[in-house]
């Protein structure tokens, strides 16, 4: 019954989002709108609740590949098609401004962290050796360091007494 629900709710907001489109369903169950035209997706799936749905929208890579989904939303199934057209266009504008974004430099790249947070905002990273302290040089190390002494002394004083 939901699978069947779901696959006309998808090509009634294909046809309310976009002229062309294509309408297939996933192997998890879910139904996948793809607009080739405006190099973008949505998926409709199942979600927790009895009458909901999970929405998600993302983008149609060059070579026709999809990139992982930028945006998620749970609507109500019994909330229309005009309520869900409008969430997805939500989903997909916020899709559209992630491709919208340049591309990070090198050295930040690896930063990232997957968090969407803007990197100017990010402190720049104070060197040790700037602020006067060495790598490892800290109060643990140093305590370390006197033990491993202290066994060598005792290790020393013993085998000179024993000897």
């Amino acid at each position: 019954m939901v699978g069947a629900q779901l696959r006309d709710t998808a090509q009634e907001l294909a046809a309310v989002l976009w002229r062309e489109h294509t309408v297939y369903r996933e192997r998890s169950g879910g139904m996948v709108i793809r607009g080739e035209h405006v190099r973008r997706w949505i998926s409709l799936a199942p979600a927790g609740g009895r009458d909901e749905i999970l929405v998600r929208a993302g983008r149609i890579l060059d070579g026709g590949t999809t990139a992982p989904a930028r945006s998620e939303a749970v609507v109500p199934l019994s909330a229309g098609t005009g309520v869900l057209a409008a969430t997805c266009r939500r989903l997909l504008a916020d899709a559209a401004a992630d491709a919208a974004r340049p591309a990070p430099d090198r050295e930040t790249a690896g930063r990232s962290g997957g968090s969407r947070k803007s990197r100017k905002s990010r402190k720049p990273r104070k060197s040790a050796r700037r602020n006067g302290r060495g790598r490892h040089t800290g109060f643990g190390s140093w305590v370390i360091l006197v033990c491993v002494a202290g066994v060598i002394a005792l290790f020393a004083y013993s085998s000179a007494m024993h000897g």
